[in-house]
């Protein structure tokens, strides 16, 4: 099975589409050979600056102690554990989130091994199996840090990271939903957390035929107009990224905090989530009377 990176130097750095695609090998993507790290940390480039943030070893240590901990049950539960904290850690904003090229380099030069380990799929027949090479190099859906990102900024509300968890610990949810540009409207994120504390959805299969209908409603109503968020500040954030500089590492058993944001408001996300149970009641599930085997 592919091994951690032999070579890993302090700090974290980007590596671009084009140069990460020569180091996705069959070998690699069956699970059979390791990067060479060596020769990869040659192609990447640096990451501006010398802030705290950029360091590699605290993201590393994140990896093995989701692997030590989640090696013995399913691989997706580490998700909801590491969504988090990945998101505390890195302390990024929109802008750099949205650069592939450190996603890159996190799944290829920081943690091959982990992305082998959480994604390698069973193989079909007369087929090895494989890690799709998405989950190294790909949308921000689907890559393997980037998704765990992007579920922690998208769900968490304010500074309180457990809604992150509630989402992760559903697949479905957290495959389907982040595909949904809606889910950038706070209020709309919080209600669907909320329905799932309800108990409204509980199946695979139920989350999405819940979130096909909330992505359909909102072709006729604007959920940011019934169910108003708050004035979005960026202080906070900013803020938040500063403090990276003096900020300890995040906590292994409790969640870490962040941003100082002023929550979603409760009067918009209960109105919304009354409203989605409302569509859900009619909304065709597959199989309802079955479960669904959860996704990867």
């Amino acid at each position: 099975m592919t091994d951690k990176p032999s070579h890993l130097p302090e700090r974290l750095a980007f590596l671009a589409d084009l140069n990460a695609a020569r180091y996705l090998t069959e070998g690699l993507l069956t699970g059979k050979e390791d990067v060479p790290a060596i020769a990869l940390n040659k192609a990447t480039e640096p990451l501006p600056g010398d802030e705290a943030r950029g360091a590699l070893m605290p993201v590393r240590d994140l990896v093995d102690d989701a692997m030590h901990a989640f090696r013995e049950g399913k691989v997706t539960a580490a998700d909801a554990w590491l969504a988090p904290r990945l998101h505390a850690t890195l302390r990024l904003s929109r802008r750099e989130a949205a650069d592939r090229r450190l996603w890159n380099y996190l799944a290829l030069g920081v943690a091959p091994d982990y992305v082998v380990w959480r994604h390698m799929k069973e193989p079909r027949k007369g087929e090895a199996s494989r890690v799709a090479a998405t989950r190294f190099r790909g949308a921000s859906d689907t890559q393997t840090f980037a998704r765990l990102w992007w579920a922690a900024e998208l769900f968490r509300n304010g500074p309180d990271y457990s809604p992150v968890v509630k989402v992760c610990a559903h697949q479905d949810m957290l495959n389907t939903a982040l595909r949904l540009s809606v889910i950038d409207h706070r209020p709309t994120a919080q209600a669907l957390v909320s329905l799932i504390d309800r108990g409204t959805v509980r199946t695979g299969r139920e989350i999405n035929a819940l979130v096909k209908a909330v992505n359909a409603s909102a072709a006729t109503l604007m959920y940011d107009v019934v169910a108003p968020d708050v004035e979005r500040d960026g202080r906070p954030t900013a803020q938040w990224i500063e403090a990276a500089e003096w900020a300890p590492a995040v906590p292994r058993r409790a969640l870490p905090a962040g941003p100082e944001e002023e929550k979603a408001p409760e009067s918009s996300v209960t109105s919304l989530a009354d409203h989605f149970a409302e569509l859900f009641a009619g909304a065709p599930v597959r199989g309802k009377e079955t479960d669904h085997e959860e996704t990867d």
